[in-house]
């Protein structure tokens, strides 16, 4: 993400990222139109109060006629009746609103966030985003639903005011009005420097969060290696840090308003002086200066309000900047605008044709240098070497989440970059050393390999990777909740799921990435009986150092330094006794048989 803070927040004196919020808003114009009407009968309302009090007092008093009084009471009445209604209908339809016009910007953001490449998340945290779809959007929704509306009230009860006031004594409104730069610009001025503390409190906040996110899903890690006492003192000073932000960004607020207010009640305190001797000189009389009293009060109280508002607004439009950023974002790998249609029926076939990667956030380090092999349809290939070889690399650019710095991957013969992502994974399943679990029950997890599936065929699925077998242990069967990242399975369970997962997928190409490293000896021989069915008439990659895998691998290719530095069977690779061979002897179990079986 883009650096952030004080000195270098985008557009720091406009409220422009709030622009991205009308659209939402006008998906429901009906809110919008009742909001404005209500808004509107709110303020005409309160606006005709000092009419009928420079009438009260002008005519009731002087005639002394307690009908007439009477009269004005019960049309006073009348229209707190209306302003009730109306500030009632108010606040439904802009709270409504606000709820929904921020349900459907968390929508859009997290699918937003869905597609982005994987490039994007290498650099951002997960809590980051977390934080901008609830935080910032909390924002939005007080923006939305309470503080716009409070703003166009007072900048029309403001306006109605002036306007009344011009009408009842053209001289006092004169006073007033040249006052109003004195007020205004300053609020200009004062609502930059709380647009820039407001968002880097913001992004205070957001890391914050982050890091609690992230020692929370680690708690077992942090707890065994008894660091509470530590991560504790780090988040703390992470809380403190956000307070700090915030406590200038109020600070900053707070002045604003005092400023606003002293000002504005000082130049009518001011007007109403020079008003009180022209009442006794009998240039106006005495329900006028209270009628032009009124509205003074009106639209003084509209500007102290609106210095509190545009710091709420300026809050809000670095929310909105923040969640801009994030719609704003695209993704490294997207479809072209005219893909090739991938052919049908698919045949599963890979190859790699000299391509060559570099991370982004590894700009010095070339993971890939100029690989080139070629996998046919139905074939079982191997891939080894040491770690940082770039086997997992591989995997990554073939399911395209990233693209050749040079050289081209093809899936049955098609450049995957000519044609849609989307395509491309549908004909990939994948089984991943680090098994994703989710907070769902078993049955969920599994269809999670193909979205729509039945019940039977995921049980079936469960069934032919041997995880029926613990699942209908469960407490509620299929139906069992297995915790955040599946807390409450081991090792060995996680990865059958995943295997079912994938069963459940039968997609024409099968990626195993250690799938039977976490696994015991029995639950091994298991799974690789589900792995040998499912590789049946599938184009399989296998990264391993298993000997069970590798054995009855068609091929094994001895990765290093993002190349391949040797090809062959196992028999094969153990005789030229390179690098094959001496990881053989370091990593696989009885690596004193592999020189047996090979020699016979």
């Amino acid at each position: 993400m883009a650096e952030t803070g004080p000195e270098n927040a985008r557009g720091a004196g406009t409220l422009n990222p709030l622009r991205r919020i009308v659209p939402y808003m006008l998906r429901y114009r009906m809110l919008v139109a009742g909001a404005g009407v209500s808004l509107l009968m709110a303020a005409l309302t309160t606006l005709t109060l000092p009419i009928a009090v420079r009438r009260m007092i002008d005519h009731g008093f002087s005639d002394s006629s307690s009908t007439f009084i009477s009269n004005y009471f019960s049309m006073l009445i009348v229209l707190a009746l209306v302003l009730a209604a109306a500030s009632a209908m108010r606040y439904f339809f802009v709270i409504t609103l606000g709820e929904r016009v921020v349900s459907d910007i968390r929508s859009d953001v997290f699918a937003h966030v869905t597609r982005l490449s994987p490039s994007f998340f290498d650099r951002t945290q997960s809590g980051e985003i977390v934080s901008r779809l609830t935080a910032d959007t909390t924002q939005i929704k007080s923006t939305v639903g309470a503080t716009a509306s409070v703003a166009l009230r007072n900048l029309i009860m403001g306006l109605g005011a002036m306007a009344m006031m011009v009408v009842t004594s053209p001289k006092l409104s004169g006073l007033v009005i040249a006052v109003i730069p004195v007020i205004v610009l300053p609020l200009v001025a004062f609502g930059r420097s709380v647009r820039r503390r407001s968002r880097f409190a913001q992004d205070t906040l957001a890391e914050a969060t982050a890091y609690a996110a992230e020692q929370i899903g680690s708690t077992r890690t942090l707890q065994a290696f008894t660091n509470e006492v530590l991560v504790t003192e780090r988040y703390a000073n992470a809380v403190d840090a956000a307070f700090n932000a915030a406590r200038s960004s109020v600070l900053a607020r707070s002045f604003l308003t005092f400023f606003a207010i002293v000002t504005v009640f000082s130049s009518v305190v001011a007007v109403l002086w020079i008003g009180s001797r022209d009442v006794l000189s009998g240039a106006i009389s005495a329900g006028t200066l209270g009628q032009f009293l009124l509205y003074a009060v009106f639209a003084a109280g509209a500007l102290g309000a609106l210095s509190e508002v545009w710091g709420e607004l300026s809050q809000a439009a670095g929310a909105a900047e923040r969640l801009t950023e994030l719609l704003d974002e695209q993704p490294a790998i997207r479809s072209p605008e005219n893909p090739i249609a991938l052919p049908k029926p698919a045949q599963g076939a890979v190859e790699f044709r000299d391509v060559s990667f570099i991370y982004p956030t590894r700009p010095g380090q070339q993971t890939l240098q100029e690989l080139s092999f070629k996998i046919e349809p139905g074939e079982t290939v191997a891939i080894v070497g040491p770690s940082g070889a770039g086997k997992s690399t591989v995997f990554s650019m073939l399911l395209r989440f990233y693209d050749p710095s040079s050289g081209a991957v093809l899936v049955d013969g098609v450049d995957v970059r000519k044609a849609d992502p989307e395509d491309v994974r549908k004909r990939i399943a994948i089984v991943p050393q680090d098994v994703t679990i989710f907070a769902a029950s078993a049955a969920e997890n599994i269809g999670f390999g193909r979205p729509g599936a039945d019940r039977s065929a995921i049980e079936r699925a469960a069934r032919d990777a041997h995880a029926d077998e613990f699942i209908s242990r469960l407490q509620d069967g299929y139906d069992t909740q297995l915790g955040e990242r599946g807390v409450t399975l081991s090792g060995g369970q996680r990865q059958r799921v995943a295997i079912a997962r994938a069963i459940l997928r039968d997609a024409p190409i099968l990626l195993l990435d250690e799938a039977t490293s976490a696994l015991d000896a029995e639950s091994e021989t298991l799974v690789q009986t589900a792995l040998e069915r499912l590789m049946e008439g599938r184009t399989t990659l296998v990264i391993a150092h298993r000997l069970a895998t590798v054995l009855k691998a068609d091929r094994i290719l001895v990765m290093d330094e993002g190349g391949i530095i040797e090809e062959g069977t196992h028999a094969s690779l153990i005789r030229q006794d390179g690098v094959y061979a001496r990881l053989a002897r370091l990593q696989f179990d009885h690596g004193a048989d592999l020189y047996e079986s090979a020699a016979e």
